[in-house]
């Protein structure tokens, strides 16, 4: 029997600049922490062996304590083999950071430089394509049809697209979705899609241990890969759940007549399973604007419940009546300036786009008068 877990993209030492610190700081360590959490479940589904296809770290220049502890945290787990191969952030095009990766000597680590094949048992060889820069610009994983012996397992470690996944959604990437079939292979493992992803029954995207971001809206883990005969039997492959962070789109569609905040409410977890969420809420229908307003204050009062929260109420249209003015003021400047607001809110001369942004303007300017006479 043959079992390794299949894992990628940790993406060590990435920055989340757009974030607040002190949601960074935790990004930071969560990434960190999927190193222990890879061995663990590893060690829990029976492998002694983690393949990382790619994108170990987020840059060709990680800061020396960025590398430094995450080798060390890799030795730390003694019967652990790790199998680490170059990917497009961290290519071979990187000779300093593989020279210092190589200088540590860490027995339980394996970096594959070249397209060498590794032993991975008595009867499995590991076929592997290392990232040789940022965009090769041709099919590395053409390597994995080199000969192994007659009957053994043959398991690819790539990274790179099938799917080109910068470009519009179907165009063709640099490794054909067939490679396994082409190459003779039992397994394709591979990285660089931070979404699990099968591309076939022997190929798979593992994706990353821990989110990133919001676009793929799915548990982050890892692969758990079991072959229980020979070659052509085919695998099992089981889905780990590594990921301690979550990222969360919630939209909200809005009528006259519903409860907004209810509606939000019912929406979100409890409030003690929030610390370790990422959301960004989307609202969008029509409002009065006394709801409207209550929406916008009970999003501003859960906010600090969260690990990081936005909220986006910008296609949300917002019905006002002339008597919701009285409540910002009966005259005078402020009056008058809601009353404009108001006018080009409704305006058919002006654009979509430039009525939204009045509506939203009084709606702000409607809030900020009932917190001051409170």
């Amino acid at each position: 029997m043959l079992r390794f877990l299949h894992s990628s993209d940790l993406h060590l030492g990435k920055a989340f600049g757009g974030y607040p610190e002190g949601i960074r700081n935790r990004l930071r360590e969560a990434r960190h922490g999927a190193i222990a959490r890879l061995a663990q479940a590893a060690r829990d589904g029976g492998a002694d062996t983690v393949l990382l296809a790619g994108d170990t770290f987020d840059a060709e220049t990680p800061a020396p304590d960025t590398l430094r502890h995450a080798l060390r945290a890799m030795a730390a787990q003694t019967d652990i083999r790790w199998i680490m191969l170059p990917g497009n952030h961290d290519s071979l095009a990187a000779t300093e950071l593989w020279r210092r990766i190589l200088s540590e000597d860490l027995p339980n680590l394996q970096v594959v430089t070249d397209e060498t094949p590794v032993a991975l048992g008595p009867d499995a060889m590991l076929l592997p394509a290392p990232c040789t820069q940022r965009r090769p610009g041709r099919d590395l994983t053409a390597a994995m049809s080199a000969p192994t012996p007659e009957g053994c397992l043959r398991i690819g470690l790539g990274h790179g697209a099938i799917t080109d996944f910068t470009a519009e959604e179907g165009a063709a990437g640099i490794i054909p979705p067939d490679r396994a079939r082409q190459s003779g292979l039992d397994y394709l493992a591979l990285g660089d899609w931070h979404g699990r992803m099968q591309v076939s029954p022997d190929t798979w995207y593992c994706g990353s241990p821990e989110a990133d971001g919001f676009k793929h809206d799915m548990a982050a883990g890892a692969l758990m890969v079991t072959f229980e005969g020979s070659a052509g039997v085919g695998a099992q492959v089981d889905v780990v759940q590594t990921g301690t962070l979550q990222w969360r789109m919630l939209q909200l569609d809005l009528l006259p007549g519903d409860d907004p905040v209810a509606r939000l409410e019912a929406e979100l977890p409890a409030a003690h399973l929030r610390r370790d969420l990422l959301l960004r809420l989307h609202v969008s229908g029509r409002l009065p604007l006394a709801d409207r307003s209550a929406l916008e204050a009970g999003a501003l009062a859960i906010a600090p419940d969260f690990g990081w929260f936005d909220h986006d109420l910008t296609q949300l249209a917002t019905d006002t009546r002339p008597d919701d003015l009285d409540q910002i003021d009966h005259a005078g400047a402020l009056r008058q300036a809601a009353e404009t607001l108001l006018a080009e809110a409704h305006d058919p001369a002006l654009s979509l786009s430039e009525r939204e942004i009045s509506g939203n303007a009084l709606a702000r300017l409607y809030a900020f008068a009932l917190k001051v006479q409170s």
